[in-house]
């Protein structure tokens, strides 16, 4: 594994979703917040299932499609130096933000954790300002037209049902 992608997903990732919701839990054990494990026989165990393969999945694909078509890792130190916009980025802009906050519902409904929920919409909240204060400008900096052509095309986090269409390696729209 590529030393710049294993520090990324123990920085980025492993924070959002291992250390705080560690923390949070151990904070709130012997409280009335207090997590409760899910059993298979509870709903909520199946939906936190379905919530954690599909967020891992697009975690998953987000990071390859970084690595492969923007050779380059999500982390700042190690930015893609090409616009990545195949895969879930031709039906969204932050599919990688959606995958861990779908992770993080999974951690919240696998716990019956209130407290992991909060942090779950304090991420979210965080997320919505930062993106369009921070990394969308620097976005169009590094990236200028093409970038803004795929902005005025691709919603922020309500995925398109459809793709953009555009090819990563033929560069066309379709």
């Amino acid at each position: 594994m590529h030393w710049g992608l294993a520090r990324t997903i123990i920085a980025l990732p492993g924070t959002v979703l291992v250390f705080i919701p560690a923390i949070i839990l151990l904070l709130s054990k012997d409280s009335r917040f207090s997590p409760r494990l899910t059993t298979p026989s509870q709903i909520w165990f199946w939906l936190a299932l379905l919530a954690a393969s599909v967020g891992f999945t697009l975690c998953v694909l987000t990071v390859k499609c970084f690595i492969k078509y923007g050779e380059g890792t999500p982390a700042p130190w190690d930015p893609p130096r090409k616009l990545v916009i195949s895969g879930p980025y031709g039906y969204s802009r932050n599919p990688m933000i959606t995958g861990a906050l779908l992770l993080l519902l999974a951690e919240a409904l696998f716990f019956h954790s209130w407290p992991i929920a909060a942090w779950l919409i304090l991420f979210f909240v965080g997320n919505a300002i930062y993106f369009p204060l921070v990394e969308e400008k620097g976005l169009e900096k590094r990236f200028g037209d093409e970038y803004l052509k795929y902005k005025s095309r691709v919603p922020r986090w309500i995925p398109r049902l459809r793709t953009w269409g555009k090819s990563q390696t033929d560069g066309q729209d379709t």
